[in-house]
């Protein structure tokens, strides 16, 4: 615990050390001094959190807090000296003046110093010595075993075991037509399975079969109305770009009359996830039929109240796994592959191991999360060293559960912890990016810098593992994947959550101000009351939680330290501020700020971002998307220190939604992320980028106010985005490899946001080879030809073709391509054939077509597209029946088909004659519109 938050400190004088000659001269021995001091005490603090000795007495606590301040004191006098001197590169102080300064950091640094001697004197006095165990020797045979274990650890499985007779259970009440048989609880405490039931529920091939439409949502503590049945919605009719925006417009209660209809009209099966009360269900319900339908409900939840919604409704409890089971779910986990050496050493292990499962008492989470942590282990030592632990900590009775995720995150090691407790700050049940994620963490310091100058490895890469490495160890869960199946959110488990806040309440390193409020409801987290309780003075990390209508950023009544580091905000969909000025006092009084985020804090159109923004030296990450800002200042280049800046203010594009930068963003050379508006003309120069040598995603690149070819000197640049299709045919063309390449883009999208395809003529052959390592490639515009398909990068795994009206058949190509996993084709081809062979597309797993106007013969041969999962078929007038080669699809899952002739809706019913071509496929979903 302590050890992370002093890690955060070594850490940012480490970067400060970078700069010893500008910021630290004559002082950078003491400063040096002050990391090694504060790295020894991280060690100490390090041996404390495994032996489990930081709660032994009041008085060891103290001490830890004492670390903690230290820590604290020393970053806040160097940031604060350096900033002084930065603000005064014009040499307007006189040679005294800077003398004195100079002498007055000196001996508060020394101070500190003294007061790490004195500390670290203290610990040892009690024992603490930072031991380093020589484990060489506990070495065996577990070399290739963790080779195995971590393979595909950035795959996550749902781990299912011992629920067969709940499932067959559930779903044939379910299945039952009878009224009476309309609802289904399933309740029980944290970590029994309920959630991973429910799924094996959704996904059971006869209730895919049964229901007209499926949806599953996530209600969590925190119950918004709208939202849930938003989300309902659209899953059971899902939309067009056009109904979505109706869907957006419309006022609740037509919204909620519409997905009571909607349950009406068809046979839906609706899982509302963890929901927590009556209440939260009394604001839901006018949406949902309670006779005259035959859509059915099944609630998760750990809380029986809720059975008060149907008391005819079936209740069932999960029960906690036997011994077999129990060791069958821990081997799932911990031994994904299947590999048992026939040694003494492994023989050992194994009964190590089934000791720990015993007293897990059988909870499926614990289990999981247990698992997670041995699979990280690597040595016979490792192994004995947890289970002491295990033996040790889970003697009490029915604290299993809590201690065993409390031992999860006492065994991660301090960068890991550091990212553990950067997830405090979201909502529960908060669907949290991965991209943005991964920014933040960078941000804020999670990740050492020394990556990139001693490894040559990119930060951004080393906390994407750390994340794999959360999720491996059961402690993050999953969100959405993306088409290609890479993880686009993450989340945390309701007592993960918990467990994250107590942690993070225990080094006071985040304050939450703020409660949830909807429908009238309000519903008080138990983090809240914890936040409260901390010492809102000593934190240097703060969430907000705003309403509707903002008339204040931070209570009044909150005596915020000004020392903050890190400042999110949280707030409803419509959060509206009516005075910018409320900013400009952030700007003032948090000189510190490493993070701000404003995503979403709407004011009035036109307003104009505060030059006291430059006055914010060491700011890491400014968000200032959706806020409706349409002039920004040129104080904005102050902030050299900037890795992340998102400009993308107004989300809808008219003619009135430009956005003036001024041209300083060159100046922000340590840029690496930056995200600019749909457009941006109002510019008095040309804005330059070529020196922003740190960029590695650009997003709305505005080719009309820069130069392409400074596209060019961006070498370590991965995603880049272009929308205005006046310039795509000269950027396709501006390509010339070797010399002109981007050899480290991943992701290219030429996209504009018109109604209509651009009608320039685009070369794709010189854009795959003048970008050699793509995995994703959007294409809006005409196309002559398409490249052979040996000159296509071999890792695109995403491919996108709107628009470009290809004469020949791209198929012919695309299927050779080895790694495409999703096709998407608008308006793609003008021909009236189209053959995909046998053995093409060897991982493609979603197929979109549409607006293929002229096609009237589609031809799918044997083991074509054997692993496709989604066909989606929109609006191909012409063709004129479901492709025969259906019939060997055998792995689709997800089926539909828009704005198609009467005759496919026909063809594909029980009594078509084209449902011989589907009737064999398992847990289809079918889509016509």
């Amino acid at each position: 615990m302590a050890a992370a938050v002093v890690s955060f400190a070594v850490e940012r004088l480490d970067e400060l050390l970078l700069e010893e000659d500008r910021f630290l001269s004559g002082v950078g021995d003491k400063v040096r001094d002050v990391k090694i001091g504060l790295i020894r005490m991280q060690d100490f603090l390090s041996e404390a959190d495994a032996e489990r000795r930081q709660d032994e007495s009041e008085i060891m606590n103290n001490l830890i807090s004492e670390i903690k301040k230290i820590a604290y004191d020393a970053e806040d006098a160097i940031e604060l000296s350096a900033m002084k001197v930065a603000f005064d590169s014009t040499g307007t102080k006189s040679p005294l003046s800077k003398a004195l300064h100079l002498r007055q950091f000196r001996s508060h640094i020394i101070q500190v110093n003294n007061e790490i001697i004195k500390t670290r004197r203290i610990l040892q006095i009690y024992g603490l010595t930072a031991t380093r165990v020589d484990e060489d020797k506990f070495f065996s045979s577990f070399g290739a075993l963790r080779q195995l274990r971590w393979s595909d650890s950035h795959l996550v499985e749902e781990f299912i075991v011992g629920l067969d007779e709940d499932i067959n259970k559930v779903v044939k009440w379910l299945l039952n037509e009878n009224q009476h048989c309309r609802v289904v609880y399933i309740c029980g405490m944290a970590g029994i399975g309920k959630t991973t039931l429910a799924k094996s529920i959704y996904n059971y091939n006869a209730i895919r079969h049964h229901f007209d439409a499926l949806a599953w949502v996530y209600i969590s503590q925190q119950c918004k109305r709208r939202e849930v049945w938003e989300r309902i919605l659209v899953k059971l009719i899902p939309p067009s770009k056009e109904e979505m925006a109706q869907i957006l417009e419309m006022e609740d209660n037509e919204l909620a009359r519409r997905l009571f209809k909607v349950q009406q009209e068809k046979k839906c099966l609706i899982i509302l996830d963890d929901i927590w009360s009556k209440k939260a269900w009394d604001s839901l319900s006018p949406a949902f039929p309670s006779e005259n339908t035959r859509s059915k409900i099944v609630f998760t939840s750990r809380n029986k109240d809720i059975l008060r919604v149907d008391p005819s409704g079936l209740l069932h409890e999960p029960s906690y796994l036997n011994p077999e089971d129990s060791w069958t779910l821990f081997q799932k986990k911990a031994f994904p592959i299947q590999y048992y050496p026939e040694s003494t050493t492994f023989d050992n292990l194994k009964s190590l191991a089934k000791e720990m499962v015993t007293k897990c008492d059988g909870l499926p989470l614990a289990i999981v999360v247990l698992g997670g942590i041995l699979a990280t282990k690597e040595t016979m030592f490792e192994w004995q060293r947890m289970h002491q632990y295990v033996g040790s900590f889970l003697i009490q009775e029915r604290q299993t559960f809590a201690q065993v995720l409390d031992l999860s995150y006492q065994d991660l090691p301090v960068e890991l912890k550091r990212c553990f407790l950067c997830l405090s700050q979201f909502p529960e049940g908060y669907e949290i990016p991965r991209t943005k994620l991964i920014q933040l963490w960078v941000a804020e310091g999670v990740v050492s810098c020394g990556y990139e100058i001693g490894r040559n490895e990119m930060m951004e890469d080393v906390a994407e593992r750390y994340l794999g490495n959360l999720i491996s160890r059961c402690m993050v869960q999953v969100g959405q994947r993306g088409s290609t199946g890479r993880i686009k959110t993450c989340r945390l488990h309701g007592l993960m959550r918990e467990l994250c806040l107590s942690e993070a309440q225990k080094v006071n390193f985040l304050y939450i101000i703020g409660e949830s409020q909807q429908n009238g409801i309000t519903d008080f987290s138990s983090s809240y009351y914890l936040s409260d309780a901390w010492q809102i003075g000593e934190v240097r990390r703060l969430a907000v939680f705003l309403d509707q209508h903002v008339d204040q950023l931070i209570p009044q009544d909150k005596q915020v330290n000004e020392l903050l580091r890190s400042l999110v905000f949280f707030h409803d969909k419509k959060c509206r501020i009516e005075n910018w000025d409320l900013v400009k006092g952030i700007f003032t009084k948090f000189k510190l700020l490493r993070v701000l985020d404003l995503e979403g804090i709407k004011g009035l159109k036109g307003q104009s971002l505060p030059k006291e923004v430059g006055g914010l030296l060491w700011l890491k990450f400014l968000s200032l998307k959706r806020t409706r800002i349409q002039t920004l200042p040129s104080s904005l280049g102050n902030l050299e220190y900037l890795q992340f800046l998102n400009l993308q203010t107004v989300n809808k594009v008219s003619w009135d939604s430009t956005v003036e930068i001024p041209n300083v963003i060159w100046k922000l050379t340590r840029l690496r992320h930056l995200y600019l508006p749909n457009w941006c003309w109002n510019v008095a120069d040309d804005l330059q980028l070529e020196n922003l040598i740190n960029l590695q995603t650009l997003v709305n690149f505005p080719a009309n106010n820069c130069d392409v070819e400074d596209l060019f000197k961006l070498k370590k640049l991965r995603k880049l985005v272009l929308n205005d299709p006046r310039h795509f045919e000269k950027f396709s063309e501006s390509f010339n490899p070797p010399a002109k390449r981007l050899d480290c883009l991943l992701s290219l999208s030429l996209k504009t946001d018109m109604l209509s395809f651009p009608n320039n003529v685009i070369d794709v052959e010189n854009l795959v080879l003048g970008c050699p390592s793509l995995r994703k490639l959007h294409v809006e515009g005409q196309v002559m030809r398409l490249p052979k398909a040996p000159l296509f990068p071999p890792q695109l795994a995403k491919l996108t073709l709107w628009g470009c009206r290809l004469l020949e058949d791209p198929m012919v190509t695309l299927e050779k391509l080895p790694n495409l996993k999703f096709l998407n084709g608008w308006d793609m081809f003008l021909g009236q054939k189209m053959v995909c062979s046998q053995n093409g597309f060897p991982r493609l797993k979603v197929l979109v077509l549409s607006s293929l106007l002229n096609l009237k013969e589609w031809t799918i041969e044997n083991q074509a597209m054997k692993g496709l999962h989604r066909l989606s078929i929109s609006d191909c007038h012409s063709l004129n029946s479901v492709p025969d080669g259906l019939r060997f699809l055998s792995r689709l899952r997800e089926l539909e088909f828009r704005w198609m002739p009467i005759s496919f809706k026909t063809r594909l019913g029980t009594t078509g004659e084209d449902y011989d071509k589907v009737k064999h496929l398992k847990r289809l979903t079918t889509i016509l519109i």
